[in-house]
């Protein structure tokens, strides 16, 4: 993962804070709609990490196993994998 790595990482932080963030909010007594928005924000974030972890798998996992002739698991995996992401 390398660079990847460090930026996926930067991504969560910024989730965590923003989850943190939140949870001051619900604390403080925070106008729902407002609590409701940062929510949003940190599902979407969750959403890019997701998506970059997958677009690594993919790139890296899934395309080494079409070079060793393991399509058909790697194919299933993959497909098992987003249906899980994507619920």
């Amino acid at each position: 993962m390398g660079c990847e790595k460090q930026k996926l990482l930067d991504r969560l932080k910024r989730i965590e804070g923003q989850v943190r963030g939140i949870q001051k909010m619900v604390d403080d007594e925070r106008y729902c709609v407002d609590v409701l928005t940062q929510l949003a924000a940190v599902r979407a974030g969750v959403n890019k990490v997701g998506l970059m972890v997958l677009e690594g798998h993919t790139k890296g996992c899934v395309a080494q196993a079409f070079e060793n002739d393991n399509e058909e698991k790697a194919i299933e995996e993959l497909l098992e994998v987003m249906g899980k992401f994507l619920k």
